[in-house]
Order: C-alpha cells, then structure tokens, then sequence
C-alpha cells in the first residue's frame, strides 16, 4: 500500500509539473509562423494567434484569414493590431488590413502609408503597402512597395511572389521572373506553387 502510494503521489506531481511547463510554453516563433504560412498551413497559424502573440504572429493571421476567404475574421483579426499603439506602425497596418477588408481603399491606403511613415524599417509595413496598391490596380506603385519590402527582409517569399505579380502587371515579365524564381526557393510547399510553375513555363517558352 505504501508503494502505490508513493506511485500516486510521484504520478500526479509529475502531471502537475508536466502542466506548469506546458502552460509556460513560449508562442511558436515567427519564423515557424512563416514556415506554416508558406505551407498553406492556414488554421494552424491562425491558431497561433493567442493573446501573447507578438504583431508579426497577429499580421500573418489577418493574412491567414483573407486566404480563406474569412473577411469578418480577418477585420477582427486586424482590430487586434490596430489597438496597438501607434508609434510601432502596426497600428496603422492592423487599420489599413481591417479597411482593405471592407473594401475601403483610399482610407486603407492612407493607413498603410502612415505605416510605412511610423516604421518604415519594418517590412509587413510595405507590404501592406502593396497589398492596398495592387487592390487599387497600381502595378508599379505595388511592385516597389513589395521589392522594398523583400530589400528588408530577404526571406520573405510573398515579397517575391506578389512583386513577381505587380511586375507582370507593369508589363515586365522579366523582373517577374527573376521575383519568381526566388519565390520557388523560398517556399517549395507554397500553394501557389503549381500556378507560378505554369506561368515560368509560358515565360520561358515564347
């Protein structure tokens, strides 16, 4: 009787350890968040999005959301970011994500410029930028804001895949491509993929 005893009560220390740790787990890192996205591993990085979840994590739900087609989900999403303050510049990315959504776009583009003004270095910021741009059919414009943002962070593969997108638009297949190809390295699993491939194929075969 001793014995299980002491089973007992080694067992159920060990379980309330084992959920002391679990609940004192960090958020998945970014860089994990980013992999999943580029894996079309939507709801899981929705998922990630909890009340710890740094901007970057929250920004890439919002994103998340609009793959799915979920627009009510992306704007509350975006309202997150949006209560942030705004000196970070995710304010003014969480406002222009959550008008974009609501297809308000002269003031989601005055939003995403403010970003851009408030933290210029960061590169969700021109991306947002980007995503307003082409939504306005301003290939060119759009195409910049997403080659400054891919300048500021290399391995961002939907800085390629979307620039490659805005180049083509401006009639410059060949800075699509050059944006094309460096997205197929980045992101392997992307869905994207089968559609990228079909357009390199065309490019290559005239």
């Amino acid at each position: 009787m001793e014995i299980m005893r002491k089973n007992v009560v080694f067992a159920t220390a060990a379980l309330l350890a084992a959920t002391v740790v679990h609940a004192q787990d960090p958020p998945p890192p970014a860089a994990q968040i980013r992999a999943l996205f580029e894996a079309g591993q939507y709801q899981q990085v929705i998922e990630a999005a909890g009340q710890e979840a740094e901007p970057a994590i929250l920004y890439a739900a919002v994103l998340s959301h609009q793959k799915l087609g979920a627009t009510d989900q992306a704007s509350s999403m975006a309202e997150r970011l949006a209560a942030l303050p705004p000196d970070s510049g995710w304010h003014f990315i969480g406002l222009s994500a959550g008008q974009l959504a609501s297809n308000q776009l002269d003031a989601a583009l005055e939003s995403a410029q403010a970003a851009v003004t408030a933290a210029g270095a960061l590169p969700q910021a021109h991306h947002q930028l980007g995503l307003v741009l082409a939504r306005r059919q301003a290939w060119q414009e759009a195409a910049t804001a997403f080659d400054r943002e891919a300048e500021l962070d290399p391995m961002e593969a939907y800085a390629f895949y979307y620039g490659g997108l805005s180049h083509y638009r401006a009639n410059r297949p060949d800075l699509m491509a050059i944006r094309f190809e460096r997205f197929l390295k980045l992101a392997p699993k992307a869905p994207e993929r089968p559609e990228v491939v079909q357009i390199m194929r065309t490019i290559r075969g005239r």
